[in-house]
């Protein structure tokens, strides 16, 4: 587990904050579970490389998880790794592959026509790691299966949101151009980095659209499921609070420091959650009016 603790712990995520509350087995598979995605993104984002080359990389990283699902022997460590959680929780290869056509989205599209277009992006690169997830959190309802597509994709358009930024400086603008025409705002002004009253609507409608998905979370969440689901609780808790923060910032995410939360922040919400976690009684805290 070396390979992927190091990646993990140098991630310093918030998915990787949320493991905490995991038992060491769990833990451990999350961790490598982690590192795979940690490792493929980073493969697709690196645009210092040749697109076709890192297409290339990415192909190679399916064929070597393809062997670790399959029970052969895979090359890479990450995928050594994670091959025993692999067995142990059926975690299947349709999955991974969705993941990994969702990274090679950003070999080749900088813009989203709609909603639509968006959503399957989501669904992809954060729907599927909570749908593998779950597999490993354990469960005994299949509407957690619902319960980790909503979360997914609410936590995906919030980090859009957050960030609007770093996004447009590498020339991509995951906000829907359906959505910057109806609130006229042109996609040079987003490069550009202008801040405007017409952006804020736009951005308003977006995080919107994110609480629909963190409300529908909230609501599809079993009750039996609600310890084994505890660490996606503090993972849509955190997210939430970052969302309610752009909010109040009035969604200038322009600036040259992206919202976080602080580490008294997260510390607050892990203690909530254990708390929630020893009671058994409370709903999410997230997708509140």
């Amino acid at each position: 587990m070396q390979a992927s603790r190091t990646i993990t712990r140098k991630s310093a995520s918030n998915l990787a904050l949320a493991f905490i509350l995991l038992p060491r087995p769990k833990r451990d598979g999350m961790s490598a579970l982690y590192a795979f995605c940690r490792e493929v993104d980073d493969v697709a984002d690196e645009e210092s490389i040749p697109v076709e080359t890192r297409r290339e990389r990415l192909a190679a990283w399916r064929a070597d998880v393809r062997l670790a699902c399959d029970g052969a022997r895979p090359q890479f460590p990450v995928n050594q790794e994670l091959q025993p959680f692999i067995q142990r929780h059926h975690l299947r290869f349709e999955l991974f592959d969705e993941l990994l056509k969702g990274v090679e989205m950003d070999l080749d599209i900088k813009r989203y026509a709609d909603y639509a277009e968006l959503e399957l992006y989501c669904y992809r690169v954060a729907s599927v790691v909570g749908l593998l997830s779950i597999e490993v959190f354990g469960y005994r309802n299949p509407a957690c299966r619902d319960y980790a597509v909503y979360l997914g994709k609410a936590l995906q358009l919030t980090n859009i949101l957050r960030d609007v930024r770093s996004d447009a400086e590498r020339g991509r603008i995951y906000l829907p151009l359906s959505e910057l025409a109806r609130h006229q705002v042109l996609p040079e002004e987003i490069l550009r980095l202008q801040y405007t009253p017409r952006f804020r609507a736009l951005a308003a409608g977006v995080a919107q659209r994110a609480r629909h998905f963190y409300q529908h979370a909230r609501l599809t969440l079993p009750a039996e499921d609600r310890r084994s689901m505890a660490t996606a609780v503090l993972m849509g808790s955190v997210y939430w609070r970052l969302l309610r923060k752009l909010e109040r910032r009035q969604f200038d995410v322009f600036g040259p420091k992206p919202a976080r939360l602080n580490k008294g922040q997260k510390l607050l919400l892990i203690l909530r959650t254990g708390l929630w976690l020893a009671s058994g009684t409370m709903a999410p805290a997230y997708g509140t009016p």
